[in-house]
């Protein structure tokens, strides 16, 4: 007899800023799937949220003719199973808000469902950066001085908001919406009226803005986690940006971006590097993969861990895959993992028990 198949549904899209860089991951993704092993679905949720499957709906998103899909409905309702029933694991290829940040994480739980990746507490954390870093903070991960500014802030008085910026450090200063990725959103300000830009272009993106001193000098180094009680690090990578920063646009759009795979490091500064990738993913109560993102200062080595993205870019000229690739894991295998992961996951919430009778 044949294996049976796992029916595998991948959703995309979102309501989001990064709903474009969805598209672009999910298309990578859905191209390594093999049909000898899995059923797919694909669904994909517009920018208003509507979830729609059908018939190559990836096609049909990047063509605009989504009138030709139909509706899809995951109830949070375990017991009113509907057309949930038919898919063992979600893949969410979701970059961004309602996907990387705890709330579709929760609608899995609800549903009672496997998923890939992180659950609601390390989706949540890992997404808003002013939370993670306080976290770091706590537990002696070096991260860089930041402070978080909230909208409402910004609105009512840009002075102060200006004026608390400016002790996180000298400028350059940047920038950014706490609960996004991507470098939307983010800009580098090096000066008074550029953070002005900055707070009133972040701000657009989110209620809570970072601003964070810039590292003079840094080296990008990123690091591929993968794994879920006992995850493990990819070698390290390093950025080499075609722009002033690691934008989106180098990032998604033109590519020029160069990486270098490994990173040329010294040994104890690698190590120690991915010592932290794996401590921050672990303290986060993250699960399946994360890519975590460091600075380096050039002149001592001095590490900084930046951020901890949750589901992290599968373009194929993604880091996270990439990393993973130049340590031994094939892309099409480690799109495997992660759903044995999800699998292996859902198993040990299986064994929770939600119920309680009291024995007095």
């Amino acid at each position: 007899m044949s294996e049976k198949k796992l029916r595998v549904a991948v959703i995309f899209g979102g309501r989001s800023g990064e709903h474009d860089v969805s598209l672009m991951s999910a298309r990578s993704v859905l191209s390594v799937l093999d049909p000898a092993k899995y059923e797919v679905t694909q669904i994909g949720i517009t920018r208003e949220g509507k979830w729609l499957t059908g018939n190559d709906v990836i096609g049909k998103f990047e063509s605009g003719k989504l009138d030709e899909l139909e509706h899809f409905v995951l109830s949070p309702d375990p017991s009113l199973r509907g057309t949930q029933s038919v898919i063992d694991a979600y893949f969410p290829v979701l970059h961004g808000t309602f996907g990387e940040d705890g709330t579709i994480q929760g609608l899995f739980e609800m549903a009672d469902v496997a998923y890939v990746g992180a659950g609601v507490v390390g989706s949540a954390v890992g997404m808003d950066k002013g939370v993670f870093k306080e976290v770091m903070r706590a537990n002696d991960i070096p991260v860089v001085e930041s402070v978080v500014a909230l909208r409402g802030e910004i609105e009512r008085n840009m002075q102060a908001v200006i004026e608390k910026a400016e002790k996180a450090g000298a400028y350059p200063l940047f920038t950014k919406p706490a609960n996004l990725g991507s470098s939307v959103g983010v800009t580098k300000c090096h000066n008074r009226s550029d953070l002005q830009e900055g707070l009133m272009e972040a701000a657009q993106f989110d209620r809570r803005v970072l601003i964070e001193r810039g590292v003079t000098d840094a080296r990008e180094i990123e690091v591929s986690v993968l794994g879920n009680e006992e995850p493990l690090a990819s070698v390290c990578g390093e950025i080499l940006p075609s722009r002033e920063f690691y934008s989106y646009e180098s990032k998604y759009i033109d590519g020029t971006s160069g990486l270098e795979i490994p990173a040329r490091l010294p040994i104890d500064v690698a190590e120690q590097i991915r010592s932290h990738a794996v401590r921050a993913y672990q303290l986060i109560d993250c699960a399946g993969m994360a890519r975590v993102d460091f600075f380096v200062e050039r002149d001592t080595n001095k590490i900084y861990l930046n951020e901890l993205n949750t589901i992290p870019g599968f373009t194929k000229i993604s880091m996270y895959p990439k990393l993973w690739e130049a340590s031994g894991l094939t892309y099409a295998k480690l799109v495997d993992q992660l759903i044995e992961l999800a699998m292996q996951r859902k198993a040990e919430r299986d064994r929770t028990s939600y119920t309680y009778r009291s024995h007095a």
